[in-house]
């Protein structure tokens, strides 16, 4: 949104300036020089639009897909079936049923 004023200010200062321009002018060729000026100030300003438009499209494609393309962050969850113990530290053999609880 803020490219698209940018760009729509200088293209008034362009032709703001074409006017002036063309107003001190004497000849023809030096009226034509003034416009051809002022087109080429806002075809500049069309590009930087474009660039800004494009740049900001490939943040967003980057931000989006960040979390596909992260190789660093690897985490590997391995989920236990809900009841099952944590298996022990050194024991090569997993628990079946879980610790007692009440102690006599």
């Amino acid at each position: 949104m803020a490219s698209a004023v940018k760009e729509h200010n200088n293209i008034c200062k362009a032709k703001a300036e074409e006017k002036v321009e063309k107003a001190g002018a004497r000849t023809k060729e030096e009226k034509k020089t003034a416009e051809e000026l002022r087109k080429a100030k806002e075809a500049q300003a069309k590009m930087k639009l474009h660039e800004a438009k494009a740049k900001r499209a490939a943040e967003k494609l980057g931000a989006k897909q960040s979390n596909l393309y992260d190789q660093n962050h690897r985490h590997k969850h391995h989920h236990q079936p809900f009841g099952t113990p944590s298996p022990v530290v050194g024991s090569s053999v997993p628990t079946k049923y879980p610790p007692a609880t009440n102690y006599m």
